[in-house]
């Protein structure tokens, strides 16, 4: 399948872009978090199953971003059974406003909610019965944005105006 135009490479770019920054921002996250992690098991190895969601916590928004990138190759027709579209640079400008959301949501989140993991790991290794209730509770907080952010990014890709179906047409035509 061959891809055409400026409209589809800046589509392309908003769906990496979604990829990219939601995933670095959770390795980062990740990162913190693991390290705050293997200190306290160093010390405290049966307090692993209680650090193990705050590790994987910041990991979320990489998902996230995952899905805002496959939305849009879906509807390309790059994933699928669809044939290829052909965007104009405007369509392609419309999609990459929509990946910025979860893009810009996924990668601040992550790694302050991998800060915040950390600071849960530390508290619960002195305070076990307190790992739910601030720990993992504290987490979700920031979880609730990189959400928010994936949510405006789905909606935004079902509201571009773009009529995926119609120009998907219009390079069946033109190849055919």
């Amino acid at each position: 399948m061959e891809l055409l135009g400026l409209g589809n490479a800046i589509a392309l770019i908003g769906a990496a872009l979604a990829v990219f920054m939601a995933g670095a921002g959770s390795a980062v996250g990740i990162g913190v978090a693991g390290r705050s992690a293997a200190g306290v098991l160093a010390d405290l190895p049966e307090r692993y199953g209680l650090n193990f969601i705050m590790v994987v916590l910041p990991g979320t928004q990489g998902f996230y971003g995952f899905l805002g990138g496959f939305m849009v190759l879906q509807n390309m027709g790059i994933i699928g059974e669809a044939g290829p579209v052909q965007l104009s640079w405007q369509q392609g400008l419309m999609v990459l406003a929509a990946c910025l959301p979860i893009a810009v949501t996924g990668l601040i989140s992550a790694i302050h909610q991998g800060k915040v993991c950390s600071g849960g790991i530390m508290m619960a290794a002195k305070r076990p019965e307190m790992a739910f209730k601030a720990g993992v509770v504290y987490a979700v907080m920031v979880e609730v944005y990189a959400v928010l952010g994936l949510l405006i990014t789905i909606f935004m890709l079902g509201k571009t105006n773009i009529d995926w179906d119609a120009v998907r047409v219009t390079v069946e035509a033109v190849a055919g």
